[in-house]
């Protein structure tokens, strides 16, 4: 069953790290991955640019209509996610509490 780990976290309380501490969770990061990777259950994962560089597309009375930013002001934001195939629902929140970011956001799972 595949699970996709979506990653949110709110800007204003994303830790702000020295260059030291940044090298340290970016470890964190990777070997979140590695591991998923030697699991048998990785499938993808990607990063997103921050929402202030999304724009929004409406289809309204048959017009395409596009807005620079987010659709609506939001204080937690969809920053990335992991895509696995896991045995159940258990396997996935396991892998959804090691991505650093729940430290400070949430994972949301889906299925």
């Amino acid at each position: 069953m595949k699970y996709m780990l979506l990653i949110y976290a709110s800007d204003s309380e994303k830790p702000q790290y020295s260059p030291e501490e940044y090298q340290a969770v970016a470890q964190e990061w990777y070997a979140v991955l590695e591991d998923a990777k030697a699991a048998g259950v990785w499938v993808s994962n990607h990063g997103l640019q921050p929402v202030a560089d999304a724009t929004t597309v409406r289809i309204r009375n048959g017009k395409t209509l596009t807005i620079d930013g987010p659709f609506a002001e939001t204080h937690e934001q969809l920053g990335g996610y992991y895509l696995l195939d896991c045995k159940d629902l258990d396997e996935a929140f396991g892998w959804a509490a090691r991505v650093p970011a729940a430290k400070y956001g949430s994972i949301r799972s889906a299925r």
